[in-house]
């Protein structure tokens, strides 16, 4: 493995490759869970990345599908080792496990597809504005904690700003977002300045869905869909939720979305038309 390779990513790749050996065994998860005396959640969450894996659990999975190739087995235990290992975003996990999962994919990620229909995405907010976000929707939490996640959200920016390996990231934002008054005028007015200057990056698309464009295929919430530079990562479909966050990864959950995609792409305004709205409304804002 890339000794560059994040750990989520790690146990993503591990994951698949553990599955890959029970499906070439013929064997279901539920069978594997009832021989290593486990549950069948356990076995699914191995396989899909979203558990810590040990030695001891390839070695278990290993003799269960009966693997031969000794190096093999070693080399998936070496994994499985490595995966073990932390990213930044680990002294920040006990903010929410599931969202460590997630800045996992996107460190790794080289494009992003968001849709968001509420809030600016978390890749475009200023400080006051993610704080401002952050303490709405988490109305019961203090002032350290609310720092703490703004300042997990402003590392995860730096992708987007990097010159040498940058994110490429394409964002369709529902008006709404830039109407809703978040933190109030002045913190608006920086924000949708924040939003002019990611749009102008040559590795970033934004389009505003307007209210013109009435119902859409993004009606139904936001997500984000991940794509990765190895050939053998499959593209992942973030829906994150109130208490739990989703991840789609099966071919026909990721053409649904893609192609939902496509659509709200279309009913968009252009990059050039977003840009002539968002001043509009930073106008409004400053009136």
């Amino acid at each position: 493995m890339a000794g560059n390779v994040n750990p989520t990513v790690r146990r993503r790749r591990l994951g698949q490759e553990l599955r890959r050996l029970r499906e070439d065994r013929g064997m279901t998860a539920e069978e594997v869970a009832d021989r290593l005396l486990v549950s069948q959640s356990k076995i699914s969450r191995l396989e899909n990345g979203r558990r810590s894996i040990s030695p001891r659990d390839v070695r278990d999975l290993c003799g269960v599908y009966e693997v031969e190739d000794r190096r093999l087995v070693d080399s998936l235990m070496q994994m499985a080792k490595e995966s073990r290992q932390q990213g930044w975003w680990h002294a920040f996990a006990e903010l929410s496990p599931t969202y460590s999962v997630y800045i996992g994919l996107e460190a790794d990620a080289s494009s992003l597809r968001v849709y968001e229909p509420q809030v600016v995405p978390g890749l475009m907010q200023t400080p006051a504005y993610a704080s401002a976000v952050i303490s709405g929707a988490l109305p019961e939490v203090g002032e350290d904690e609310v720092a703490s996640r703004v300042q997990v959200r402003m590392r995860r920016q730096q992708r987007v700003w990097d010159d040498r390996q940058p994110l490429r990231l394409w964002a369709v934002v529902d008006e709404a977002a830039l109407r809703r008054q978040v933190g109030g005028r002045a913190t608006m007015i920086d924000q949708l300045g924040r939003l002019m200057e990611c749009s102008r990056l040559p590795h970033v698309t934004l389009q505003v869905m307007p209210f013109t464009a009435g119902a859409h295929p993004g009606v139904n919430g936001q997500y984000t869909i991940l794509e990765f530079p190895e050939a053998t990562d499959s593209t992942v479909i973030y829906l994150e939720g109130g208490t739990s966050d989703l991840y789609l990864e099966k071919p026909h959950d990721v053409q649904h979305y893609s192609v939902m995609y496509e659509h709200l792409r279309a009913q968009a305004l252009s990059p050039e038309e977003s840009r002539t709205l968002i001043a509009k409304i930073t106008e409004e804002y400053g009136s």
